[in-house]
């Protein structure tokens, strides 16, 4: 299994870093796995949470229009 960085999941999906890290604070996807090195707090993302933020994108999220209308 692939282990990812927040900012190489960003890319592959095709939204901003600063986006996937909104919607991991405001609880629209959920967190992925995290670990401690040097002191600093790493996710580690895999393919199973790729998947989760790529059907988030497809089902809520406009490139430069913002949030879908419901």
């Amino acid at each position: 299994m692939a282990i990812y960085s927040t900012a190489r999941i960003a890319a592959t999906v095709g939204i901003s870093k600063n986006t996937l890290l909104s919607w991991l604070y405001s609880g629209k996807i959920p967190e992925p796995r995290r670990r401690v090195e040097a002191g600093l707090d790493i996710r580690l993302w895999n393919d199973r949470d790729v998947s989760r933020v790529k059907k988030y994108k497809e089902q809520n999220f406009r490139k430069g229009r913002g949030r879908k209308k419901a």
